[in-house]
């Protein structure tokens, strides 16, 4: 291959170029839209659990202290 000193870059090698630019680009887009819906779905799931703890705390301090209250009524 001859290289000509005053034409670095030839059509292939341009786009060559400009495929790996987009490839890469797409491929960044792709990893930000991931971390973007990961992490939202990170979200969702903690405000579940956080609920759902909350509701069987809820229940859980319900029942025993209905639990204290029966044997007092009873005596």
């Amino acid at each position: 291959m001859l290289l000509n000193p005053f034409c670095p870059f030839t059509t292939a090698r341009v786009v060559a170029l400009r495929a790996t630019v987009l490839l890469l680009l797409t491929l960044l887009i792709k990893a930000k839209v991931r971390i973007t819906v990961f992490s939202a779905l990170g979200f969702l799931l903690l405000t579940l659990q956080t609920l759902l703890f909350l509701a069987l705390a809820g229940g859980a301090a319900a029942l025993y202290a209905t639990q204290q209250r029966r044997p007092a009524a009873a005596a």
